[in-house]
């Protein structure tokens, strides 16, 4: 499950602290995918920290919650896509939850990007790919694919202050 922070402008609660991760690509096969952007990868061989399992969240992405609209949707066309499939994982960095940071790729296609054109994930504005990712979501939003249906969709950074539990 995805924490929420207070913090006015977040955008993308998963670039704002993450620390760079060496540049490595694995593959392996994903084994479980949580949500819309997130999934469970077992790579082929153990991995430098000897995790024999990583949670990976998808870079340049945000998709939406489960509870949300169309949460359901982007997790179950992440699972067409990926679950228990072959796959390429380039590592970008690792997150304040432990989590690798990373893009997926299958037969040649770049996960999170797909998810984006098709209106299932919000593209992020601060990537080095964010002008690609950007122009995939104004084709997504005009062609009103996924998400782009509703007039005014919710981003998954604002749902999840709107539908956090009081702190203590």
């Amino acid at each position: 499950m995805k924490r929420a922070f207070a913090l006015p402008g977040l955008l993308f609660l998963a670039w704002v602290f993450v620390a760079p991760a060496a540049a490595e690509t694995l593959r392996g096969v994903v084994i479980v995918v949580i949500d819309g952007d997130t999934v469970l990868f077992k790579p082929d061989r153990h991995h430098p920290s000897g995790r024999v399992f990583l949670k990976i969240r998808l870079a340049d992405i945000d998709a939406p919650e489960h509870d949300q609209p169309y949460g359901d949707a982007a997790t179950r066309a992440l699972t067409a896509r990926v679950l228990n499939r072959r796959v390429a994982v380039d590592t970008v960095a690792t997150d304040v939850y432990g989590r690798t940071i990373a893009r997926i790729r299958r037969d040649g296609d770049e996960i999170g990007a797909d998810m984006v054109r098709r209106g299932l994930a919000w593209a992020a504005t601060r990537s080095r790919h964010a002008s690609d990712m950007k122009a995939a979501q104004r084709q997504a939003r005009l062609a009103r694919r996924g998400l782009w249906q509703d007039a005014a969709p919710v981003p998954p950074w604002v749902w999840r202050r709107a539908h956090s539990a009081p702190g203590p």
